[in-house]
């Protein structure tokens, strides 16, 4: 932090999509807005996941979205770091603190169609568009006649591919057309009984330093505890199962008062076996709850599952 200039001096890491973007861009109003005596510039920063044009679970995940603004992070080019909790690795790396987490923004998939169709009216065969295993296996399990067509790219760049590559559909998640001001082009919600959210979808995750109190400090206002509360069980669910967008895991968590509920998901890559499973407890307990619904699953067989995707990776 440079405090010799009139202001002091916040480098904010992002990447450089429109939607990181529009994320980085509200957490700087945040910051500026609570404390006028910051200034708050933008690094953009290309990660790995942004160059590579193959689906991300081919090439060792979504922690490729992150890792460039890590390695920033820890040589001291940036001061914080904004991400999409859901590209997180299950890992931080050491030297490295997640700091906060905004309110969670809608964690639901959606359905956008070319024709306006909603979900019971795709034809039978329909081409739908995801760039997710997670997505897959549960559109597969739902919809065996589906063809699922891999996708990878921007939002805005997967929209495109709608018509593009004459596409029935995609499936998106809520949280990125919602923040771009894009809702009008969902055509249905999928809820999460019927299809469960990725790990921290919907959520923003700040990330700096440890030790760097200063900064801590800064952002601490921005915390929101029932969000930290749900994706840190998410997060312990999906690293007790050594997951990763490699492998179809899927979890959400809400909470009410103190009160954490968390329901989870393994599954096949072709949705024809899946195993769920539900938790509750105290929120003061949400990694400890994550844990514990994987151990359920895994007793329950999903071990087997796991390891049958992973001998395909």
């Amino acid at each position: 932090m440079n405090v010799q200039h009139p202001k002091a001096i916040i480098r904010l890491g992002t990447r450089a999509s429109l939607l990181a973007l529009r994320q980085a861009h509200w957490v700087k109003a945040q910051l500026e807005c609570h404390f006028p005596e910051v200034e708050v510039n933008l690094v953009h920063i290309k990660t790995s996941g942004d160059k590579i044009k193959i689906p991300l679970f081919k090439v060792g995940g979504k922690g490729l979205f992150v890792k460039e603004i890590e390695e920033a992070l820890l040589r001291g080019a940036v001061d914080l770091a904004v991400h999409s909790a859901k590209d997180l690795p299950a890992f931080i790396p050491e030297g490295l603190k997640l700091l906060a987490f905004p309110a969670r923004e809608d964690a639901r998939d959606v359905l956008v169609s070319a024709s306006g169709r909603r979900w019971g009216e795709l034809p039978t065969q329909g081409r739908v568009g995801t760039g997710s295993l997670r997505r897959q296996a549960q559109l597969l399990n739902l919809r065996p006649d589906l063809e699922i067509v891999p996708l990878r790219g921007n939002l805005n760049t997967r929209l495109k591919k709608l018509s593009a590559l004459k596409l029935d559909a995609l499936v998106l998640a809520a949280a990125g057309l919602r923040r771009l001001g894009w809702e009008e082009r969902v055509v249905e919600y999928f809820e999460p009984e019927v299809m469960l959210p990725a790990i921290g979808q919907g959520a923003l995750a700040i990330e700096g330093r440890v030790g760097d109190e200063q900064v801590q400090k800064l952002v601490a206002f921005l915390n929101h505890p029932p969000t930290q509360s749900a994706v840190a069980a998410e997060r312990a669910f999906s690293r007790k199962l050594g997951g990763g967008c490699q492998v179809p895991i899927a979890a959400h968590a809400r909470v009410e008062t103190d009160r954490l509920t968390l329901n989870g998901l393994v599954a096949g890559l072709d949705g024809r076996r899946i195993i769920k499973g539900k938790v509750e407890g105290s929120s003061a307990k949400s990694e400890d709850l994550g844990r514990k619904l994987a151990e359920e699953l895994l007793e329950k067989g999903a071990g087997e599952i796991l390891h049958e995707v992973r001998k395909k990776e």
